[in-house]
Order: structure tokens, then sequence, then C-alpha cells
């Protein structure tokens, strides 16, 4: 049986204006899915007033917390004592926010708790999902 890590937490959107609006947004990791995590925000949070969720690597995130991380579509970065910048592009475009450094570290030391870093492969079903490749193939 596998288990999932979902953790709410409180985000703050990066805007112009001089006040950030707080959004609630899910972390969520499955071993199922060893190397990535994923960032879930409900559709009031969104601009396109659907839920969205982002997918990234699990290590992005980690090393995010120290330095800057990430050169494609998700950024993570150490912003001040206790914050961490997230940023997630796209084609219609960015979405910055700011969340505390120390939700994200109990996050994953949670996961790391079901799956420790470089113990990921331990946890993949290649059959299952060679064979699910497969069926899409036909």
């Amino acid at each position: 049986m596998s288990s999932v890590i979902e953790q709410a937490v409180q985000v703050r959107l990066v805007a112009s204006a001089p006040r950030m609006e707080s959004v609630p947004a899910t972390l969520r990791y499955d071993p199922r899915d060893p190397f990535a995590v994923s960032m879930s925000f409900p559709a009031p949070a969104t601009l396109e007033g659907t839920d969205v969720s982002w997918a990234f690597s699990r290590d992005l995130l980690v090393q995010g917390l120290d330095e800057p991380a990430g050169l494609g579509d998700v950024r993570v970065r150490p912003y001040g004592y206790d914050r961490t910048v997230l940023e997630f592009h796209a084609p219609e475009g960015t979405a910055m926010m700011h969340i505390r450094t120390s939700e994200l570290r109990r996050f994953l030391k949670r996961a790391q708790g079901l799956v420790p870093v470089g113990r990921e492969h331990l946890h993949l079903d290649l059959d299952a999902d060679l064979a699910e490749l497969m069926r899409d193939a036909r």
C-alpha cells in the first residue's frame, strides 16, 4: 500500500500591487512517482477559474531552499530568513509566490520519511510503466 502525503499551505502571490494576496495551496507527494512533487491551487486562486496543479522535481524543491534552482517552467529560490519563492512559468504568464521555508522543509522531511533521497529507484514499478506505455502505443 502506498502512502500519499498532502499538506495544505498558504502562499502569498507576488503582484505589481503593494499588497500580496494569500491563497491556499496543497503540496503532494506520492511514492508511486518518487522523483516528483506537485502543488495544486483551487479554482478561486487561479486566473482561469479552474483547479491548477504543477508537477516538478523533488530535487528542484530541495535545492531551491538554499540556492536558486530551475531553468524551465518551475523555479525555486530562497528569499530572506524564512521564505522561499516559487515561480511557475506558462504561456499565459508567470505566477510568483512566497511560501514559508519551514512549511517546505516539513513537507520534504515527511516525503523523505517515505522515500529517502537516493532510494527513489526502489519505488519505481518499471514493468507496470512499460506495460502502460505499450498499451498507449496501440
